[in-house]
C-alpha cells in the first residue's frame, strides 16, 4: 500500500488511466474435516434402510451431502486402507501390505517417510494440520513402547516422530490402542516414553479435542490466518464391542430378535458363528450410535462457529465387519459385510446433496479431496488412484466400472487373494489355495451361491478385463491359480 498521499494518488491516477480494477484479495482456501471411524461397515447407516441401526445425525448429514452408496475398501483391513488414504499408493507401492506389526516391520511395512501424502500437499499449500485418534501407519520397534497389546508375541502399538507426521502440526493420536474406555495419546510435543492417559469413551474424548482444535482458543491449535484440515480417527466400532458408554446402553434393547437377526446370511443359532453375531451385534449397533452422536456433536461445534459453509466434511471408514457372517468374524475378506464402507461427502454451494452408486474406491480419496479443495493440480504423478471431483460436483464423467479386492501375506505379498467388485458382480481368488469364488449380487445380495464352478469363462473374464488392469496399476506381480 502506498505510504504518503501523493503515492495514494500516482497510484490510483496510473490505475484509472490503464482501466484496470486493482485485484480482489484472494479467497480463502476452503477447509476439511475427515472423520472416519474404524470397522463400520456401509450398510449400518440408518438413512440406508438396510439394517435396524440408530444413526440419526448421519441420516440428517446424508441429507445435505453426496453419499456413496457403493463405496468400497478395496484392502479391508487397517494399515492398508490408511497408507492408501494418506499416501494414494496401492500396497505394493507403499510397503504397507498388511497390518502394521513388529513383525511385518521386519519386512519394511509401514508408511514410508519419503511418500508426499496428502496431507504433505495441504501443507505445503499454506493449511494448518491436525490429527486426532488411531494411525496404524508405524511399525513397532525394539525396545517396544510399554503398551498391553506390545507384550505378547505381536506388538502393535508405536510413537510418531515428528518427522514422520507428513504435516500434521497438531498430534493426538496413538498408532493401535483398543481400550475405548481408557484410551491414551501421545500428543504434538510428546516423546516416546510420554502419555496422555484419558479415562473417557475414545470418540468423545476426540471430538472434544476436535473442538478445541476448531475453537482454537487463543490461536494454541493452528494458525488462525490459514486453512485448516483436521482428521479425526476414532477406533469404535471395532472390538470390543462391550467398551461403551452406558449412555448407549439399551439403545437396542427393544428390538426384537427377529429384526436384529433377519439377514438370511446370519449363520444359524446354535452355531459358534451365529452365536457370535447373535451376543454381539447389539453392541456393534450400540457403539455405531455412538459414534453417530459424537459425529453430531462435531458437526453443532461447525455450525456453531460459523465454519461448515466453507468446510468439506468427510464421513467413512476403513473397513467394515461381518461379525460372524460368512462364518468370518472381522474384516480383511472379500463379501460386502466387509468390503462395503460409508462415504458421505458435504460441501455447501459446490457438491449437490443426492445418492450415487458411483465404484468409488478408497484409493481415490486423495486425489478428490484435494481436486475438490482446488489443488488437482497438485496431486503428485505417483498417486495410484483417480480424481472423481467431476462427478461429486455432478458434472458428465467417466465412471469407475469396478473396485479391486487386496489381500497379501507380508512375507510373500505377491501372493495371496485378489479380486474384483463390478455393479453385479463379486470374484475372489487365492493363489495359496486355489479356491475361487463368484457372486451375482444382483440375484444373490446376500452372496450366499458360489457360481465360480459354473461360470468358469466369466472369471477367467473379470480376471483378464477387470482384475489384471488394477493390478498393473498397482506393480503387483500377482498370478492366478491355475485352473
Amino acid at each position: 500500500m502506498p505510504s504518503t498521499r501523493r503515492q495514494f494518488l500516482t497510484a490510483s491516477a496510473a490505475a484509472a488511466a490503464a482501466s484496470c480494477a486493482a485485484p480482489e484479495p484472494a479467497a480463502k482456501a476452503p477447509n476439511l474435516v475427515l472423520v472416519f471411524p474404524d470397522q463400520m461397515r456401509g450398510s449400518a447407516m440408518g438413512f440406508l434402510g438396510e439394517e435396524p441401526v440408530q444413526t440419526p445425525r448421519l441420516d440428517a448429514f446424508a441429507k445435505q451431502s453426496l453419499a456413496l452408496t457403493q463405496a468400497a475398501s478395496i484392502y479391508p483391513v487397517c494399515s492398508p486402507y490408511r497408507a492408501m488414504l494418506m499416501s494414494g499408493l496401492f500396497p505394493r507401492q507403499s510397503k504397507v501390505v498388511s497390518n502394521c506389526t513388529n513383525h511385518s516391520y521386519a519386512y519394511g511395512v509401514e508408511l514410508q517417510q519419503a511418500d508426499r501424502c496428502w496431507s504433505d500437499v495441504l501443507a505445503d499449500a499454506g493449511y494448518s494440520l491436525g490429527y486426532i485418534g488411531k494411525w496404524h501407519l508405524e511399525g513397532p520397534k525394539e525396545p517396544y513402547v510399554e503398551s498391553y497389546n506390545n507384550r505378547a508375541d505381536i506388538a502393535w502399538n508405536e510413537w510418531t516422530p515428528p518427522e514422520r507426521r507428513h504435516g500434521f502440526g497438531f498430534w493426538h493420536a496413538y498408532n493401535t490402542y483398543d481400550r475405548h474406555m481408557a484410551p491414551w495419546y501421545w500428543t504434538t510435543e510428546m516423546g516416546r516414553d510420554d502419555r496422555l492417559k484419558i479415562e473417557q469413551w475414545g470418540p468423545e474424548h476426540e471430538v472434544d479435542v476436535a473442538i478445541e482444535f476448531l475453537e482454537n482458543a487463543g490461536g494454541k491449535r493452528r494458525d488462525p490466518a490459514k486453512p485448516f484440515a483436521l482428521v479425526v480417527s476414532m477406533n469404535p466400532p471395532h472390538t470390543p464391542y462391550t467398551q461403551y458408554p452406558e449412555d448407549y446402553r439399551g439403545a437396542y434393547s427393544e428390538v426384537s430378535d427377529e429384526t436384529l437377526f433377519s439377514r438370511p446370511n446370519i449363520p444359524a443359532a446354535g452355531t459358534s458363528n451365529g452365536d457370535y453375531y447373535r451376543k454381539n451385534i447389539r453392541d456393534y449397533f450400540s457403539m455405531t450410535t455412538g459414534v453417530d452422536h459424537q459425529f453430531g456433536r462435531l458437526l453443532d461445534a461447525l455450525d456453531r462457529l460459523d465454519l461448515a459453509e466453507d468446510t468439506l466434511v468427510v464421513f467413512t471408514s476403513d473397513h467394515g465387519d461381518c461379525i460372524g457372517i460368512h462364518e468370518e468374524q472381522h474384516k480383511n475378506n472379500h463379501f460386502e459385510e466387509s468390503m462395503r464402507v460409508p462415504f458421505l461427502a458435504r460441501f455447501p454451494g459446490r457438491i449437490a446433496p443426492r445418492r450415487d452408486s458411483l465404484l468409488f474406491s478408497n484409493i481415490d480419496i486423495y486425489p478428490t479431496v484435494l481436486d475438490l479443495l482446488g489443488l488437482g493440480d497438485k496431486i503428485p504423478a505417483a498417486v495410484g488412484g483417480a480424481s472423481h471431483a467431476a462427478a461429486f460436483r455432478g458434472e458428465k464423467a467417466g465412471a469407475p466400472e469396478s473396485q479391486v479386492y487386496l489381500k497379501m501375506p507380508f512375507e510373500n505379498p505377491e501372493r495371496g487373494r485378489r479380486g474384483l467388485r463390478t455393479e453385479r458382480y463379486t470374484v475372489m481368488l487365492d493363489s495359496d489355495t486355489g479356491q475361487t469364488e463368484l457372486y451375482d449380487r444382483q440375484k444373490d445380495p446376500y452372496q450366499l451361491e458360489n457360481l465360480a464352478s459354473e461360470k468358469a469363462g466369466l472369471v477367467a473374464e473379470l480376471l483378464e478385463d477387470g482384475i489384471q488392469p488394477w493390478l498393473d496399476k498397482g506393480d503387483d506381480p500377482w498370478t492366478a491359480p491355475k485352473a
